[in-house]
């Protein structure tokens, strides 16, 4: 006799067990409120990638020099990179299963960001419904906040997607 799976895993045999990606729609309730881990430090590396991917090569985010002379004395981490970063930690809990990204919205850049800061994530899921058009599909809304190593807010936003209302289904047809 096998005993349950650990949280977080599905088990496949007696002795084998796969990682859980995504919360299904039914877990998402109204009010949950997620810590996403591990942190993520943010390097220089990924400021100056990011930023000229992203053709964003103002002197504020990439030149040591002139962000020197600013108020804050050194180069600040691009706001979308934030976004992003933070954004990305969310995605493994909240929306693994999603099958489509519907927005973001209230994006607020609340405190500047610089490469050595650790930042971590929270998200409360504040609404969800079924689709109208998608009889398999509900729509989850939340809203997270990313915080530096102080807990200091740095970002917020509120975003929508889908997620399949039958997720036991999803993950065995994409062995998931």
């Amino acid at each position: 006799m096998s005993s349950p799976a650990p949280a977080g895993y599905r088990q496949l045999d007696e002795d084998r067990y796969r990682e859980t990606v995504g919360l299904s729609y039914d877990e998402l309730r109204e009010g949950l409120v997620i810590e996403h881990r591990p942190g993520r430090t943010v390097t220089e590396t990924d400021n100056v990638l990011m930023s000229t991917l992203g053709g964003n090569d103002a002197p504020i985010h990439t030149d040591t020099q002139y962000s020197g002379l600013t108020q804050w004395c050194r180069p600040l981490v691009c706001g979308t990179i934030t976004l992003h970063i933070v954004g990305g930690m969310t995605v493994r809990s909240i929306s693994g299963l999603t099958t489509a990204s519907l927005g973001f919205e209230e994006i607020r850049f609340t405190h500047p960001v610089f490469t050595g800061d650790p930042l971590y994530a929270q998200t409360e899921i504040t609404g969800r419904r079924l689709s109208r058009s998608r009889p398999d599909t509900g729509i989850v809304t939340c809203r997270t906040t990313g915080h530096n190593q102080h807990g200091t807010p740095v970002v917020t936003f509120t975003r929508s997607f889908f997620l399949p209302t039958e997720a036991t289904a999803v993950r065995d047809r994409t062995t998931y």
